[in-house]
C-alpha cells in the first residue's frame, strides 16, 4: 500500500501563529463531495468516496475577503455561514452556483471597526428535513464608566430551503452552537454581557418560540460553550462551571459531571473550559480547550484534563478519556463518531501533537491522522474522514510547518 498521504491543495494562506486566531476554515461532506469554506471566502468542492487523492470537481470564487467558518450539507447542495463584514450566510447548489444569499448584517450591524473579531460572524449551521437554522453575532466594545464595555447582538434564522426567512430569534448574547431534534432547535450562548442572561434556549422549530431555557448559574458571562439534544432532554458543556451536564425536557438536571473545574498545579489554580459536546442515546464525548489560571491569562501550569475527550455513559459516568493534542475549534460528527481537529497547543507548541482523532462514543479513540499543519476543521460519514491542514508557524521557532490543504482519510 502507498504510503502516500492523500491531499489536495486548498491554495495559499498566511501561517497560523501561536495563538489561535479563530476559525477560518469549513468542512462538509455532501453525497459524493466534500465542500471546503476556505479562508479567502471561496468554495471547493473535491470528490473524496474513491480511494486516493480528493479530485477538484469545482471552484467558486468570492468577491471580497470573507472567511467561511461553518458549512453543512442542505435539500442537495451546502449552507455555509461566513466571518466577514456582511456576515453571509450562503446556500450553494451541488456545483458550487449560489442558490441564495443572506447578510446576517442586515439585522444586527456591521462590524465596529474592520478588524478580524470584530467581524459579524455566523458560529454555527444545523439542518432538519425541512429547513437551516444560523447563528449570527457581531461583538463590540463601547466605552463605559471608564471601562470597556462588551456587547453583542445576535440572531438566530430559520431559512426554508429557497432562502426564505421563516422566523428569527434575537438575544445581546453571543450563540456558540446549535442543535436540531425532532421538533427542537437548541442554541447556546458562551458570552451573555447583557440583558439576556440564559446560557441555553430551546425553541420550537415551527415558530422559533422559546420552550424551555437553563442557564448554569455562575457568577460572570461565560455560559454555555456546546449543545447536543437527545430525544427526551440534552447534554451540554458549561462554561460557567467547567462541567458537564445532562438535562431533562424542561432542564431538569438528570446529572453533573465535573471535567476541567479548578485545580491547583505547581502553586496556581488553573481550569480549562470543556467546548464540546457530541451526544447518542449510547453515551456523550465532551471535548476540553486550554488551561487558564484563575487570575490573568498567561500560567506555566497545564490542567491535567486539558485537550482530552471524556467518553461518559448514559447515566454519566466515565468511561474513558484520550488526549486530542490540542485546541479544537470544532467537530465533525456521524451517528456515534466523533471527529477532533487537533489545531495548535499555543502555550507548548508542540508540533508532534499535530493531527486528527477519531472516537467512538461508546469505545474511545478509533483513529489518529498525524500532520504537518494544524487541523481546523473536519467532517466524518461512514468510513470515510476528510480534515482541513492550515500551515503554522511558532514565534519561538520560526519555522512553517504544514501547507493549506485538504486530506481524505478512511477508518477502515
Amino acid at each position: 500500500m502507498s504510503s502516500r498521504v492523500p491531499t489536495a491543495s486548498l491554495g495559499d494562506i498566511p501561517p497560523a501563529r501561536s495563538r489561535q486566531r479563530g476559525r477560518r476554515s469549513a468542512v462538509a461532506l455532501a453525497g459524493d463531495l466534500a465542500v471546503v469554506g476556505t479562508a479567502d471566502g471561496d468554495l471547493r468542492g473535491f470528490a473524496v468516496r474513491d480511494e486516493g487523492e480528493p479530485i477538484p470537481k469545482w471552484h467558486h470564487e468570492t468577491v471580497g475577503e470573507p472567511s467561511v467558518v461553518s458549512a453543512a450539507p442542505f435539500d442537495g447542495g451546502v449552507v455555509v455561514g461566513e466571518r466577514s463584514p456582511r456576515g453571509a450566510i450562503r446556500c450553494h447548489e451541488s456545483d458550487g452556483a449560489v442558490r441564495w444569499r443572506y447578510d446576517a448584517r442586515t439585522d444586527i450591524g456591521g462590524p465596529q471597526r474592520d478588524t478580524r473579531f470584530l467581524l459579524p460572524f455566523v458560529a454555527d449551521v444545523v439542518i432538519d428535513g425541512k429547513r437551516c437554522y444560523a447563528a449570527a453575532r457581531r461583538y463590540e466594545r463601547r466605552p463605559e464608566g471608564g471601562e470597556t464595555e462588551r456587547r453583542f447582538e445576535s440572531l438566530v434564522y430559520a431559512f426554508a430551503p429557497n432562502g426564505t426567512v421563516e422566523w428569527t430569534y434575537r438575544a445581546d448574547a453571543s450563540p456558540i452552537s446549535l442543535s436540531v431534534r425532532d421538533d427542537r432547535l437548541a442554541v447556546a450562548y458562551n458570552r451573555c454581557p447583557g440583558d439576556h442572561q440564559r446560557g441555553l434556549v430551546v425553541l420550537d422549530t415551527d415558530d422559533g418560540t422559546p420552550a424551555w431555557t437553563w442557564d448554569p448559574g455562575a457568577d460572570g458571562q461565560r455560559r454555555v460553550g456546546d449543545v447536543a439534544l437527545l430525544g427526551d432532554g440534552a447534554l451540554l458543556a458549561s462554561h460557567g462551571d467547567y462541567c458537564g451536564y445532562r438535562l431533562g425536557d424542561g432542564g431538569a438536571r438528570r446529572w453533573r459531571l465535573p471535567l476541567a473545574t479548578p485545580r491547583a498545579v505547581d502553586g496556581e489554580t488553573v481550569y480549562a473550559y470543556p467546548n464540546h459536546v457530541r451526544a447518542t442515546e449510547s453515551g456523550a464525548v465532551f471535548v476540553t480547550g486550554n488551561t487558564y489560571p484563575e487570575g490573568g491569562r498567561e500560567t506555566e501550569a497545564r490542567h491535567p484534563a486539558e485537550h482530552t475527550a471524556v467518553g461518559v455513559s448514559p447515566d454519566g459516568g466515565r468511561r474513558w478519556s484520550s488526549s486530542v493534542g490540542g485546541f479544537a475549534g470544532g467537530l465533525g460528527t456521524d451517528g456515534s463518531l466523533v471527529a477532533v481537529p487537533g489545531a495548535q497547543h499555543f502555550r507548548d507548541r508542540d508540533a508532534d501533537r499535530h493531527g486528527l482523532r477519531v472516537f467512538d462514543v461508546a469505545d474511545g479513540r478509533v483513529g489518529t491522522f498525524d500532520t504537518d499543519g494544524i487541523v481546523t476543521a473536519a467532517a466524518v460519514e461512514g468510513e470515510t474522514v476528510v480534515a482541513v491542514e492550515e500551515p503554522v508557524v511558532y514565534h519561538d521557532e520560526g519555522r512553517e510547518r504544514g501547507a493549506y490543504r485538504l486530506h481524505r482519510r478512511s477508518l477502515s
